[in-house]
């Protein structure tokens, strides 16, 4: 069996676009994956097209050679646009690969740890009161128990760091309250702090509300101030969802800078890579809690990777029942009782829907970054 063609489809169904792979194959097989949408997405594709030149006439079962073909053979690899185009290859060569044996993906990484995979949402509100409101309800409706929030409300900039924190705390207390001592409340502060001693004062705010995890209280790019914050506090500390392949992930866990890491499978590497990352972790007593704020088939490939990862923590998840998501892929992952339920069908268990991509044409976009009252770029 021989690579004969690679294609890209770039689609904007809500905020930001979403990067799909179809890896095409002589013997009339296809698989199918997604690449991080980092915002210049036509780069992401033009890199995923360079590497098709790479790739065709060579077996998609090679998966660990293929990878280190697109890794060493880059002049400098490491990056999101080069490692998210090496994301989105490779889940489409495990699904191919899968769908070759008439399996899932995850019966050939050792086999499911689990039978469902547990989920978290997202909530967000203006005051503490709707933010518990639409907290609880989206806990409902979807019959989760774990959600993750800001700790910052809109108009932060204009706040003192006094300020910041009690205000951080009100919202913490109003779920609390809300949601009663059995909801697991996760915290993200998007790496917006630049301060470490700011990250402690707001660590300390939130802790008496028993915080499921504390994600990205600083940027990472100095492993060595989240280590020494982890130090000083007992909430556990999250990060990794801007950090790439297993080499990144290594200084992360040598200096003892996370209790849970955050790989994202679009851009760290892809499925195998990020077994990797969570088998490195595992000799630390760090569990896996994967980034995963894009598109069902990265949610589907995050599905294979917990059902075969003993120290999986939780999966990040933006639900596909609404009709911007549902309907770009045929059959998404199935949520019953806030838990996934795995695939049976070979390979990754679903396929794109290429048909409604028209709808959603690709667009640039960038993420939003804090601002301070004056307008002026910087970290409130």
């Amino acid at each position: 069996m021989k690579i004969t063609r690679i294609e890209t489809f770039l689609v904007h169904p809500a905020g930001r676009n979403f990067v799909f792979v179809r890896v095409h194959t002589d013997a009339g097989l296809h698989g199918i994956g997604e690449a991080y949408s980092a915002g210049l997405d036509d780069a992401v594709a033009a890199v995923i097209h360079d590497f098709e030149g790479w790739l065709v006439g060579r077996d998609p079962r090679d998966i660990e050679f293929l990878w280190q073909l697109m890794y060493n053979a880059s002049r400098f690899p490491g990056g999101v646009i080069t490692n998210a185009a090496i994301s989105g290859i490779e889940h489409a060569l495990w699904d191919i690969a899968g769908k070759a044996l008439g399996v899932p993906v995850y019966q050939l990484l050792g086999g499911k740890c689990r039978d469902r995979v547990p989920i978290y949402l997202h909530a967000g509100g203006a005051t503490p009161e709707e933010l518990a409101e639409n907290a609880a309800a989206r806990l409902a409706r979807y019959g989760c128990n774990t959600v993750k929030v800001s700790p910052f409300a809109p108009g932060r900039a204009a706040l003192s760091s006094g300020a910041l924190n009690r205000a951080a705390a009100a919202r913490l207390e109003a779920l609390r309250r809300a949601l009663g001592d059995d909801v697991e409340i996760a915290v993200d502060a998007h790496a917006t702090i630049f301060e470490p001693v700011r990250a402690l004062q707001l660590a300390q705010a939130i802790k008496p509300y028993n915080p499921f995890f504390f994600e990205e209280p600083l940027r990472p790019e100095n492993i060595d101030a989240l280590a020494a914050l982890r130090r000083q506090v007992d909430v556990p500390i999250a990060t990794g969802e801007m950090l790439y392949t297993k080499y990144e992930f290594r200084d992360l866990l040598v200096r003892g800078a996370a209790d849970i890491v955050q790989p994202d499978i679009c851009c760290a590497g892809g499925l195998l890579e990020q077994k990797k990352i969570a088998a490195m972790a595992e000799a630390f007593y760090a569990t896996i809690a994967p980034h995963n704020p894009v598109g069902p088939v990265a949610t589907a490939v995050n599905v294979h990777l917990a059902a075969c990862t003993p120290n999986f923590l939780i999966l990040e998840y933006l639900p596909d029942d609404v009709p911007a998501r549902g309907e770009l892929v045929d059959e998404p992952m199935r949520l019953v009782d806030g838990h996934l339920e795995l695939p049976t069908r070979p390979g990754l268990g679903l396929d794109l829907n290429v048909e409604a991509f028209a709808q959603y044409p690709h667009r640039r976009w960038h993420r939003a970054f804090p601002l301070r009252a004056d307008g002026a770029m910087g970290y409130p």
